[in-house]
């Protein structure tokens, strides 16, 4: 009997062997750091639905290509997997969360300037211009519009990019789509559910876009986004009233031409980078 509780307890008890194991696999796929890099990002960005927030994170991390975290990814990655880690950083929190967001862009650069061996090469306009495209496929602007900005805040392929101007350019990626959405959200309003909207009322509502985004002289895009969101219910209702007072049977403007004249205003504004 004795011996058959002995023979019990040796096999409920986990060998020491066997926990060795566990602990070197988890040292080895280098899970332990990945997760504690998570757990940062959680912290950094404390999102509204934090699971979602892990769920994108772990998925955007699969996508980059890399099974490592930090620098030695970057390290061992070649320029399109670095291209991919430095993509999933800066989408990991939005431009509103200034630490978060700045923390991320500033690991982003690090990530995409690396050229092995823990030395900094910078990065080169040729992957930040990538970089920037990538941004803006994720969102609904138009092509034009967003070729108009990649533009203004692009390098030379073979020029070194500051941080600042990394930053910048980013940046301003992320808020042209969130401008884009902006827009769109005001055309449904401005169309009522007819799928075409009123060209003089679209024109009056744009003329007051443009004043609110001309006041002051802003050089930061995410202030065009809080000039924009001055535009309160009275001023548009004034405008719109207005224009319907003016306005002429039958003559409309479409979403995506309402769309390309809004966020066209937008790029207009945006300092080109020299």
């Amino acid at each position: 009997m004795a011996a058959y509780e002995k023979r019990r307890a040796a096999a409920a008890t986990p060998s020491s062997s066997g926990m060795g194991d566990e602990a070197e696999f988890l040292l080895q796929a280098d899970i332990t750091a990945m997760v504690r890099e998570a757990l940062l990002k959680v912290l950094e960005a404390r999102p509204e639905e934090p699971v979602s927030f892990l769920a994108d994170y772990f998925e955007r991390l699969v996508l980059g290509g890399s099974g490592t975290t930090g620098e030695a990814a970057a390290e061992l990655a070649g320029p399109m997997q670095r291209l991919g880690r430095a993509l999933c950083y800066v989408h990991l929190a939005h431009h509103s969360h200034r630490t978060a967001f700045n923390t991320n862009i500033s690991t982003a650069y690090e990530v995409l300037g690396s050229g092995g061996r823990r030395k900094m090469l910078g990065v080169d306009g040729r992957l930040y211009s990538e970089l920037l495209r990538r941004i803006c496929q994720h969102g609904d602007a138009p092509q034009d519009v967003v070729a108009e900005l990649l533009h203004r805040v692009q390098c030379r392929d073979h020029e070194a990019v500051p941080f600042d101007v990394f930053r910048y350019g980013v940046l301003s990626c992320f808020v042209l789509l969130e401008f884009v959405s902006k827009a769109r959200m005001l055309y449904d309003v401005l169309d009522n559910g007819a799928g075409v909207a009123d060209k003089s009322v679209c024109q009056a509502v744009l003329c007051t876009l443009e004043e609110a985004l001309g006041a002051g002289g802003l050089s930061v895009p995410g202030r065009y986004l809080e000039a924009s969101s001055r535009l309160g219910p009275d001023c548009l209702a004034l405008a719109m009233d207005r224009a319907l007072q003016e306005r002429q049977l039958s003559s409309t403007m479409s979403r995506e031409e309402f769309l390309k004249k809004a966020t066209a205003l937008f790029v207009a504004k945006v300092k080109p980078v020299e």
